[in-house]
């Protein structure tokens, strides 16, 4: 049996978002910023798609930008947040992403930016009473960077009352909103974000593809210099394939948010059901009642010469799974979410991220094949 369980490192795209994608590579080949016909074609679908991208956000289409992917809309709205508005301190978490982590390193490296970072307790949750100390503590321009949900453990941020202690102290923003962008409501006219991030590959469309949510009353330039594409914000001609198959990904996704959440949250509940009943030794990462991501388990197996290499016996049985996070070196290593929370290091962790795909027949098959293995 082939049993995929890694939908937070990517999702394998949905065929409706494919034959959106692949008539646009025949049929528009034009290049956006060229004012004849073919030209105009591809720029109405990159405009269509940046209305479709909006509405789902309630954001204005003005507040829309399309990129290659989350870590340079990360990257950017991190470095030019200290370059053009002021930012002297950035208060984040130990548990963020990769790719905000060294961004994080490299504004304080390069610019000298104050890097503050929050506890997070043994789920991975921060407190917000101690982010109001830290932004009441020190007024200098801050900028708050905090993922919605985490990809590692599955821990969702509060992202409202996170959001009103930042209004309260004139703080600004910034969420990475990956994991949860599509298969989680997200209202930006009811909680207020200055920055957002997002990419295709992780809601069932194109990798090469991102947004960036950049709110009107925080204005930032250009990142990437050249033609001046992205109205002035991210030059580049645009991956106008890319681009629709974002928001025909999107579209469809809301579209079935509350089935997708349904199924997969009862195939959660038949896993943890099973392995109670049959006794197996594993714990869970991360939230487990409350403000978790339901597509993700992060379990704790004891260690032992089998587990060792669980990871390769799982893939020797068709069972697509991972340690962590595959947005590093693509090569298996501790992992610094684990680490954070003060994880055990006498047990290993394995991350499966379900998706509407699976069935109850294959969660079965692979918890008998880690019972063996533990």
């Amino acid at each position: 049996m082939k049993v995929y369980l890694d939908n937070a490192a990517t999702t394998p795209i949905e065929p409706k978002v494919l034959d959106v994608m692949t008539d646009v590579m025949r049929s528009a080949h034009g290049n956006p910023s060229s004012i004849h016909q073919a030209g105009r074609r591809a720029r109405t679908i990159i405009e269509d798609a940046r209305k479709r991208v909006a509405q789902h956000l309630n954001a204005s289409i003005g507040e829309i930008f399309f990129t290659s992917s989350a870590t340079e809309s990360n990257n950017m709205i991190i470095f030019c947040a200290v370059r053009d508005l002021g930012v002297q301190r950035i208060i984040s978490s130990p548990t963020e992403h990769p790719c905000v982590l060294n961004s994080l390193k490299s504004v304080s490296a390069l610019l000298g930016t104050e890097i503050d970072f929050l506890n997070v307790d043994s789920k991975g949750n921060i407190s917000t009473e101690e982010l109001n100390d830290k932004l009441s503590s020190n007024t200098v321009k801050t900028l708050v960077s905090l993922m919605h949900g985490n990809n590692e453990i599955g821990t969702m941020l509060d992202l409202p009352a996170v959001s009103k202690v930042c209004e309260a102290h004139g703080a600004l923003l910034h969420t990475d909103a990956v994991q949860t962008v599509g298969k989680y409501p997200i209202d930006l006219q009811e909680t207020k974000v200055n920055f957002l991030s997002a990419s295709g590959h992780k809601i069932y469309g194109p990798k090469g593809i991102g947004i960036m949510y950049i709110n009107n009353d925080s204005p930032i330039n250009a990142f990437i210099q050249g033609g001046g594409q992205e109205r002035q914000m991210r030059s580049g001609t645009e991956n106008v394939y890319g681009i629709a198959g974002f928001a025909e990904a999107l579209d469809w996704l809301v579209s079935q948010r509350d089935h997708h959440h349904d199924h997969v949250e009862g195939l959660r509940r038949h896993f943890k059901e099973s392995v109670k009943a049959k006794g197996i030794d594993i714990h869970y990462n991360g939230n487990q009642e409350s403000l978790y991501l339901s597509n993700i388990l992060s379990l704790c197996v004891p260690k032992n010469e089998k587990s060792d290499l669980i990871m390769f016996n799982l893939d020797i049985h068709g069972i697509c799974a991972s340690a962590g996070s595959a947005c590093s070196s693509g090569v298996e290593q501790d992992s610094h979410v684990i680490a954070a929370i003060q994880g055990s290091t006498e047990r290993k962790t394995i991350r499966l991220s379900i998706s509407h795909n699976n069935t109850k027949e294959e969660i079965d098959y692979v918890i008998e094949k880690i019972a063996t293995l533990i």
